[in-house]
């Protein structure tokens, strides 16, 4: 298990990450949350030993996390690094001896992730010469060529097309039904309403929401209602228990605070017409996102 607890970094007098405390379980996929300057990529920086946390311990496995260890951790970084004029080829394989394999292993590692990202071609290309989606599928395999038991992801589906999305999804999913632990932040919450079992929201460096999304859902209380109906549905705005309101062609779509609510609203349109739609969801994590970061999140 990866362990943070009281990490606080500090550049001058402002505090990018303060009092964080989590435990990232092993072998599972860990969801970072936050808007832009929420201190996620501080957070992964200070775990990487890339920067000294100002208070505070992380370990994994109740060790420090250094040097020592690079060759268990793999971390693709939000900001892309590769070396443009290089090959594919020459890239990886450099990229894979730092991290302790040899020349052939690694070649051979890299020729099964380029087969199964359809890219077999792009072995002996230079990576100036490829697609910034492309350049993204590298720069995963660079992370993972040396089959890490923890990995580190910053925001790793951006630039990328739905099909890429879906064949790196897959790929991350793989890894961690093989045993890595992986942790990845990310602005699209269906991301990580999707992947992730635990999650933690942070918010101007200080965590708001930490746990199991299940148990996140359950605590936020508040449900999702969509009502479609051939009659005017609009009395439903100031129902007592509807807590948001918002009209769509086929009727509306409310927030309420509980599955209660939703009863005495199915018994007030009885009698009025044809109901086609009374669809009761669970609250999303954009809803629970939105309601603890709120205008704030950019």
């Amino acid at each position: 298990m990866l362990q943070l607890t009281d990490v606080t970094k500090q550049f001058g007098a402002h505090t990018a990450v303060k009092q964080l405390s989590l435990e990232i379980p092993e072998k599972e996929m860990f969801g970072f949350l936050g808007g832009n300057g929420a201190g996620k990529t501080t957070t992964f920086r200070m775990i990487l030993g890339l920067l000294d946390k100002t208070s505070g311990d992380i370990s994994w496995h109740g060790e420090p996390v250094d040097y020592g260890k690079s060759h268990l951790i793999g971390y693709l970084p939000e900001e892309r690094g590769l070396y443009p004029k290089l090959t594919v080829k020459d890239q990886l394989t450099y990229l894979a001896r730092l991290r302790g394999m040899v020349k052939s292993e690694a070649i051979s590692e890299l020729k099964a992730w380029l087969d199964r990202f359809q890219v077999p071609e792009y072995l002996n290309k230079k990576v100036e010469e490829l697609s910034k989606g492309n350049q993204q599928k590298i720069q995963f395999i660079s992370a993972v060529i040396h089959k890490p038991k923890l990995l580190i992801l910053d925001e790793p589906f951006s630039g990328l097309d739905p099909v890429n999305v879906e064949m790196l999804k897959e790929a991350v999913v793989d890894l961690k039904e093989k045993g890595t632990s992986i942790v990845f932040s990310s602005h699209r919450m269906e991301h990580v309403e999707e992947l992730c079992e635990h999650l933690c929201i942070l918010h101007k460096g200080k965590q708001v929401v930490q746990g199991s999304l299940r148990e996140i859902k359950r605590s936020f209380g508040k449900k999702n209602l969509s009502v479609y109906a051939d009659f005017p549905v609009d009395f439903l705005r100031d129902f007592p228990g509807v807590t948001k309101y918002k009209a769509v062609m086929e009727g509306c779509q409310l927030q309420i605070e509980n599955e209660l609510v939703s009863q005495e609203i199915f018994t007030a349109l009885q009698g009025k017409g044809f109901v086609r739609k009374f669809d009761l969801e669970e609250p999303s994590l954009n809803d629970i996102f939105i309601a603890k970061v709120g205008a704030s999140y950019e």
